[in-house]
């Protein structure tokens, strides 16, 4: 394993899997011997400084784009639903526009064989399905995610949101992406295990251990992206998120063991994310 430091700025050598074209990016955060970066960074300031067809998996949480005012139901108060700028409402050109920049740029970084998990809602889950078919990507799966214990709808003007969609991609139609079916059967957890490679996933949300440095307003639980992450990579892989909040992804790939690279243009996100990280022992530990 191989490190490279130049003018005392880090560039980094995963096996050779991922370089940062351009030493003046430093890392927010870096655990060498787990191999596992945080970058404070704009998604799209930098994607390009990654080379092609390095990334064994990417897993996203994009922006929705659903802040518009609106109220939700949370520890039974009436709370708006507005998470920040990052996540303002807007017109459904801008919306796909986003998505299909960061969609291209994740494909040109993704191995051959390497597949990508994308979550949502209604609010932008149907642009982002669209965007992956206009760039060729094969569709593998749409998960639901069904939430055990989901917030009710104070209007009652709709039915309950009790779920999220994952869309889980192959770079290409040619592409013979990870599946590992056996491994699925060790993390059913007396669920019946048929249940665990269904497209419907039956999952409580966040768990208050999960917020002990601060929360994320949309977090996802460790559990849905654990399922995901084992589900499709291998040990030692590395994995991208171009979204990383507060760090869920990276916590649950020092946990099994894959290399993890993530960015945030949030420092008070970031700054939680590196808290759980360095809370978070590896499971050979």
């Amino acid at each position: 394993m191989r490190y490279y430091i130049t003018n005392d700025l880090d560039i980094f050598d995963f096996d050779l899997q991922l370089k940062i074209a351009e030493s003046s990016i430093s890392p927010f955060y870096y655990d060498i011997e787990n191999k596992i970066k945080l970058y404070s960074l704009d998604t799209f300031s930098f994607l390009p400084s990654i080379p092609d067809n390095c990334v064994d998996l990417i897993f996203a949480d994009p922006p929705y784009f659903l802040s518009s005012g609106g109220i939700t139901c949370s520890n039974g108060k009436r709370v708006s639903v507005d998470k920040g700028e990052w996540d303002k409402s807007r017109d459904i050109e801008s919306i796909h526009n986003f998505n299909k920049k960061w969609l291209m740029e994740s494909k040109r970084i993704l191995k051959e064989n390497g597949t990508i998990w994308v979550c949502g809602t209604f609010h932008n889950i149907f642009s982002v399905g669209f965007a992956l078919q206009e760039l060729d990507y094969k569709i593998l799966n749409n998960i639901v995610w069904e939430k055990k214990e989901p917030p009710p709808n104070l209007t009652r003007r709709y039915f309950t949101h009790a779920s999220e969609h994952l869309i889980w991609a192959g770079k290409t139609k040619h592409s013979k992406h990870t599946f590992n079916y056996k491994i699925l059967k060790t993390i059913s957890k007396g669920e019946a295990i048929k249940s665990v490679w269904r497209d419907i996933w039956k999952m409580p949300s966040v768990d208050h251990s999960e917020k002990a440095f601060g929360r994320h307003p949309t977090q996802k639980p460790e559990g849905v992206i654990k399922r995901a992450i084992l589900a499709s990579s291998n040990p030692g892989d590395l994995v991208f998120d171009p979204f990383c909040g507060s760090g869920t992804t990276g916590v649950v790939c020092k946990k099994q063991n894959r290399k993890f690279v993530g960015i945030d243009n949030n420092i008070e996100y970031l700054n939680i994310a590196k808290k759980r990280l360095v809370s978070t022992n590896n499971r050979n530990n």
